[in-house]
């Protein structure tokens, strides 16, 4: 009995692709946002997102920044720019595909 070992190792191979394939593992895509209150991003034509599945990073939402100068004097600021529909936005898909974190906005270069 003979053992084809080119075979066997290509099987294994083809496993741990398979395997790699179904856990998601982290990948960037693009969307576009369909709705603001709640947030809705659509992927594709088959995926939209909804508002308990994106996580947003400081970039995409307004939020408060307090400041503190050098004589202990604080102030705080609003910052940051919240999103509008129509925009394209960069995700980063996480947790298996449940959650996305959008990154950040895109623009085309004209």
């Amino acid at each position: 009995m003979s053992l084809d070992m080119g075979g066997f190792l290509e099987s294994v191979k083809r496993a741990a692709v398979e395997a790699v394939r179904a856990e998601k593992p982290v990948g960037m895509l693009y969307g576009t946002v369909i709705g603001v209150n709640p947030l809705n991003v659509r992927v594709d034509q088959k995926l939209v997102l909804t508002q308990g599945q994106l996580i947003l990073t400081n970039s995409v939402r307004t939020h408060k920044v307090t400041v503190t100068d050098a004589y202990g004097s604080c102030e705080c600021f609003t910052v940051g720019d919240a999103l509008s529909k129509g925009q394209t936005v960069i995700l980063l898909r996480a947790d298996g595909g449940q959650k996305y974190i959008i990154l950040d906005r895109v623009e085309a270069l004209t």
